[in-house]
């Protein structure tokens, strides 16, 4: 079979999606999503957390993120099929641990859906109120659309958002350094830091970090997976974590902590405090389009995993269609668009930060336990990755804020009670 061609599930009446992705263009999603999370909305909540050892939790996140990323790269190369580890814990553990793993995701990263929304909107409109949320709502209308068209215009689209992010960041980086100039670097752990708010701000920051999820997610779409996912997952985590240390070395340098953590657009903050206020427009248009580009990914990596789901009967089968022309999972996108549509309309956007973190730090936490259990011939990295990873993923997702842990896990708790009464009223039913 080419492998550009449609690559249809066995016994799916329904058509397949199509291999059109090249490590660039996967590169570019992953980076997309993962820019546009945290440099511009992560910040406060994890400087309120850390304070100024804001930097020793980013690299907890960094390290952790990173043995995620070697564990799904490593599945995905054996499972090289929408759902990430969905299908890794479906396929390695058991149903139910899959489908743990799909709910994490799926409802993590809609919350997340939401973020990017209205942080594209608080920055394209600086004042609060329901036309800001009106704009975050077309917003997420406008790129579900862009999706329906089929993934390689998503990714055309998001090779231009992330360009253009890329180039005001380093225009904040140069303004931000000119107005420095010789002043000492901030002290790594500072006085009164504590472990559990280093700790807490490592599973804030890892908000930022998850946007890798969205190549192995899309693994059905990818030339080459073997190849491609392992190098794509890689290269866009690497720049990513360079791209974060860098900005947050500096925000601390210009701002400070303090300033860091009362501040709901750092960067803006940043800018003004370096004397340059007419950078500020810019930085404005390259925070909305930043956001764009991760909501962007992350509609398509939701609506895959959804697809997943829906094959396997986890969620509703209306769901697994694909649309026969431009082979997207086009009634996933629909309803997703309409969920996000709800939550544009009602939630703030530092509360749902510690939600997503959550669920996505469990979602990794099934991939890495999915990873250990692979073969010597299976294998690209040694099995204490994935311990670590596992441990990481654990310690970092009970140490959020317990309003935010506690919700997710009610919220969880529920999907997996819906399943087992579900499932327990089919005669015959698959196992789970």
């Amino acid at each position: 079979m080419n492998p550009d061609e449609p690559t249809p599930s066995a016994g799916d009446p329904q058509p397949g999606l199509v291999r059109g992705l090249g490590v660039t263009d996967a590169v570019v999603i992953g980076l997309g999503s993962m820019v546009g999370a945290g440099v511009f909305a992560v910040w406060a909540p994890a400087a309120q957390a850390a304070g100024g050892a804001l930097l020793v939790g980013l690299v907890i996140a960094a390290i952790v993120a990173y043995c995620n990323a070697a564990s799904s790269a490593q599945l995905a190369a054996q499972y090289p099929v929408s759902g990430g580890a969905y299908v890794y814990g479906r396929e390695r553990l058991s149903p139910t641990v899959g489908f743990l793993a799909g709910s994490c995701f799926v409802l993590g990263k809609t919350a997340s859906c939401a973020a990017m929304a209205l942080t594209f909107a608080t920055y394209a409109v600086p004042d609060p109120g329901w036309l800001r949320r009106g704009v975050a709502l077309l917003a997420v209308i406008l790129l579900a659309a862009v999706n329906y068209r089929g993934v390689t215009r998503t990714a055309r689209l998001t090779r231009v958002l992330v360009v253009c992010s890329l180039a005001v960041l380093a225009l904040v980086l140069v303004l931000l350094q000119a107005s420095a100039g010789t002043d000492p670097l901030p002290s790594v752990w500072p006085g009164g830091t504590s472990v559990y708010g280093v700790l807490q701000a490592a599973g804030l920051l890892f908000f930022a970090f998850a946007g890798y999820a969205r190549i192995a997610t899309m693994g059905e779409e990818v030339r080459d997976p073997a190849r491609t996912i392992p190098r794509a997952v890689s290269i866009a985590l690497l720049i990513a974590v360079g791209i974060y240390f860098v900005i947050g070395l500096m925000l601390l340098r210009s701002v400070g902590a303090p300033g860091l953590a009362a501040s709901g657009a750092p960067l803006t903050t940043a800018v003004r405090a370096a004397e340059a206020a007419w950078a500020v427009p810019i930085v404005r248009v390259g925070a909305a389009l930043a956001s764009l580009g991760a909501l962007l990914a992350l509609i398509a990596g939701i609506s895959r995993t959804a697809l997943a789901m829906a094959r396997n009967g986890d969620l509703p089968g209306w769901l697994a269609a694909v649309h026969p022309r431009f082979r997207v999972p086009h009634h996933a996108e629909v309803a997703l668009a309409v969920v996000v549509g709800v939550l544009v309309l009602t939630v703030d956007l530092r509360g749902v930060i510690g939600f997503s973190s959550f669920g996505v730090l469990l979602y990794y936490a099934v991939a890495n336990a999915a990873a250990f259990t692979q073969t010597r011939d299976q294998r690209r990295w040694p099995r204490a990755v994935n311990v670590l990873g596992l441990l990481g993923c654990v310690v970092l997702a009970f140490t959020l804020p317990p309003a935010s842990a506690i919700a997710a896990a009610v919220v969880l708790a529920v999907a997996l009670l819906a399943r087992w009464l579900i499932r327990s009223g089919r005669v015959g039913s698959a196992r789970s």
